[in-house]
C-alpha cells in the first residue's frame, strides 16, 4: 500500500482541520492505520491509531478529547479531525500503516505517507 496525506494548512488557534490519508491498493481493510507528528526540532510523536476494522481507536494524552481518528474502507481513507488547534499543534503530520501491530512507536509501522504541514497561529 501507498499513503498520500492531505489537507494541513494554516488555522488561527482554536480553528479545526481535517487531515486525510488515500491509499492505494485493495488491501487497505487489512491495516491498522495511524497518525504521528514532527514538530521542529522534535522526535516524531503517535497521536492516535485504528484498528484493522475501524472497531478500536486509541489516542495520545496529548490530543485525547481534541483529535479523532477515523477511517472510511470503501474510500481507502483514514483522517485526522483536529478540533481546538494550539500553537503546539504545529508540525508535520505523517499517517501510518501496519498489517500485523496496534502500535504507538514509530518503529510499528512498515508505511508511511509523505507529510502534510500543519501551522497554527496564535
Amino acid at each position: 500500500v501507498q499513503l498520500q496525506a492531505s489537507g494541513g494548512g494554516l488555522v488561527q488557534a482554536g480553528g479545526s482541520l481535517r487531515l486525510s490519508c488515500a491509499a492505494s491498493g485493495r488491501t487497505f481493510s487489512s491495516y491498522v492505520m495511524a497518525w504521528f507528528r514532527q514538530a521542529p526540532g522534535k522526535e516524531r510523536a503517535f497521536l492516535a491509531r485504528i484498528s484493522w476494522s475501524g472497531s478500536t481507536t486509541y489516542s495520545a494524552d496529548s490530543v485525547k478529547g481534541r483529535f479523532t481518528i477515523s477511517r472510511d474502507d470503501a474510500k481507502n481513507t483514514v483522517y485526522l479531525q483536529m478540533n481546538n488547534l494550539k500553537s503546539e499543534d504545529t508540525a508535520v503530520y505523517y499517517c501510518a500503516a501496519d498489517r500485523t501491530r496496534l502500535g504507538t512507536r514509530e518503529y510499528e509501522y512498515d508505511v508511511w505517507g509523505q507529510g502534510t504541514q500543519v501551522t497554527v497561529s496564535s
